[in-house]
């Protein structure tokens, strides 16, 4: 198969310190790839190899079917780019700004840039300077999509950006997928790779530590609960979740409202049918940080070793 991205024991060393370890990775064309772990754990480096903006210290990458280090201009305007730390400035406003990335990276359609910024909802008659990050972040995006290139790397690119904007750009995604482009979407917010991602790999202190599609990483079986519960005495309550064996970290809180707060590693289903025999007060399951979701589902001394 071509595929878009192959790497094979990709390393990257920075004196005494390895960034990347040995990373094999595929990614098939067409497809929306996500590079998730927690931050240090490797991403960015990885992303910076594949552009040939750092050179491996052994291993090999092929990008679009070339070297990253022979590709060159022509190599790089087949790429749309975001890099996770955006740094724009200038007299410059945005359209003119855009209008310039447009000459390098090569043929833009017309209105294209405007229909962009209209979806994003941003002002290009102001100067970059006077935006805010999230503003400066949609200049970002405009540029990486603008050409309709064959792939995208997108470095943490919702950075700054709020939920409607965030909704917008995962509707691009998906619709760059139906376009027949490619893009690895490198992040540490768990549930906009859930949303937008075909394929998954986990990366944790350089290491590749799972791989595979979302459903099958089980990436959203850890959640944290908490909920109030009114009218029964907290002893009870404490007694009935212990008898759930994915249940952990419980804290049962007694008081006017009995608090409670727990951390679910597996199914949601058993234990809202239990919480539902009592009059609750209030309820939220939210995802713990992906840092805490690697090391529970892959295990500390796999990551650490």
């Amino acid at each position: 198969m071509n595929y878009a991205i192959e790497t094979t024991e990709l390393t990257k060393a920075f004196g005494q310190v390895t960034a990347v370890r040995d990373l094999s990775i595929r990614v098939e064309r067409g497809t929306v790839y996500g590079l998730i772990g927690p931050n240090g754990a490797g991403k960015t480096t990885t992303l910076r190899l594949l552009l040939d903006i750092i050179r491996p210290s052994s291993g090999s990458a092929s990008v679009l079917g070339v070297d990253p280090r022979a590709g060159g201009a022509n190599q790089r305007r087949r790429i749309g780019f975001v890099p996770g730390e955006l740094r724009l400035d200038g007299r410059v406003k945005g359209l003119a700004l855009l209008k310039h990335f447009a000459d390098i990276s090569g043929p833009v359609a017309p209105g294209t840039i405007e229909a962009l910024a209209e979806r994003l909802n941003l002002d290009l008659s102001r100067p970059v300077r006077a935006l805010s990050k999230g503003n400066k972040q949609k200049i970002g995006l405009i540029q990486a999509f603008m050409h309709r290139p064959e792939l995208l790397v997108l470095d943490e690119p919702t950075s700054g950006l709020d939920p409607l904007i965030q909704r917008e750009f995962l509707q691009m995604i998906r619709e760059a997928r139906e376009a027949g482009q490619t893009v690895l979407l490198s992040s540490h917010v768990l549930s906009e790779i859930q949303q937008a991602a075909d394929q998954v790999a986990v990366l944790a202190d350089g290491r590749l530590v799972a791989d595979g599609d979302v459903a099958s990483l089980r990436l959203n079986a850890i959640r944290r609960l908490n909920a109030g519960i009114a009218d029964s005495p907290g002893a009870e309550i404490r007694e009935a979740l212990s008898r759930i064996a994915h249940l952990r970290d419980i804290d049962v809180i007694d008081g006017a409202t009995v608090r409670v707060h727990a951390t679910v590693n597996g199914s949601i289903d058993e234990v809202v049918k239990l919480l539902a025999r009592y009059r609750i007060t209030d309820l939220t399951v939210e995802e713990p940080d992906l840092e805490e979701s690697v090391l529970d589902l892959y295990g500390r001394q796999e990551v650490s070793s």
